[in-house]
């Protein structure tokens, strides 16, 4: 009996470690065990600044039919494949992007997006541009593109020096309780890819089913659940300073004060 308690006790401890090397966000409030987030970086770039120029985020929509191609030249960006299967070229780089992949748009070279032969492509096109690059052209005929959101106004609390643009997709595992309250160091553009999670800020709760896009701008402390009983997927293209965590964990009004 006690080889056994032993063993039972190693497999709980490494079943730990791996969820944690598979990239877990964040952990539960106590009295949830076994119940984490689960980060996965889909794309990356530096950037060597972000306050030369005011920046914004934009999100569009794709739908490129069945074994067409086109270009696009912009700036910066991730795409994120929604259905289908894309084919991805920029100079002498190509890569071939599945459901749920994504892949890094370089800021002005021409890169080439083919849908697979016999299946149209649904895919998201994250930017992150200056205001004179905001309206520039996205994907043309015969794609169709649906813009799903924009910055109303520039990203604020961006400082001198080095930033990090990521693209990441976080599940969240069914009834998944408020999370601790955190914001963001930089800023962050989602997209629900699945489920409907629950965004908690400034004392309101508010579902966020699939298929919105939802701004955290650095000075927004929020919290997230996932009441439901499938994952929760939300695709986050983020940015924040090199070296400084993307997401900063909040302590409560009141926690740790002297009585």
């Amino acid at each position: 009996m006690i080889r056994l308690g032993f063993l039972i006790f190693v497999i709980a401890i490494s079943g730990g470690l791996l969820a944690s090397s598979a990239g877990a966000q964040m952990p539960a409030p106590p009295g949830t065990p076994g119940t984490s987030t689960v980060r996965a970086v889909l794309a990356s770039t530096p950037l060597p600044s972000v306050a030369d120029a005011p920046r914004y985020f934009k999100l569009v929509r794709v739908h490129l039919p069945a074994a067409q191609a086109v270009t696009y030249k912009g700036p910066v960006g991730f795409v994120l494949v929604l259905d289908g299967a894309l084919e991805v070229t920029s100079e002498a780089d190509q890569r071939s992007v599945a459901k749920s992949d994504g892949v890094l748009v370089a800021k002005g070279k021409s890169t080439i997006f083919k849908s697979a032969p016999g299946k149209p492509a649904e895919f998201l096109h994250f930017v992150l541009s200056t205001a004179g690059e905001l309206n520039s052209p996205m994907e043309s005929s015969p794609a169709v593109v649906k813009e799903l959101y924009r910055t109303a106004s520039p990203i604020p609390g961006l400082k001198p020096g080095p930033y990090e643009f990521t693209l990441v997709r976080v599940a969240f595992p069914p009834r998944f309780p408020l999370n601790p309250p955190h914001q963001r160091s930089g800023a962050a553009l989602y997209y629900i890819f699945s489920g409907t999670g629950m965004f908690t800020a400034d004392g309101k709760t508010e579902p966020r089913p699939a298929g919105v896009a939802h701004y955290e701008p650095y000075d927004l402390v929020h919290q997230w659940a996932n009441p439901g009983d499938e994952p929760l997927v939300i695709i986050q293209a983020s940015i924040n300073q090199e070296g400084v965590p993307a997401v900063m964990f909040v302590q409560p009004a009141g926690a740790g004060s002297s009585k």
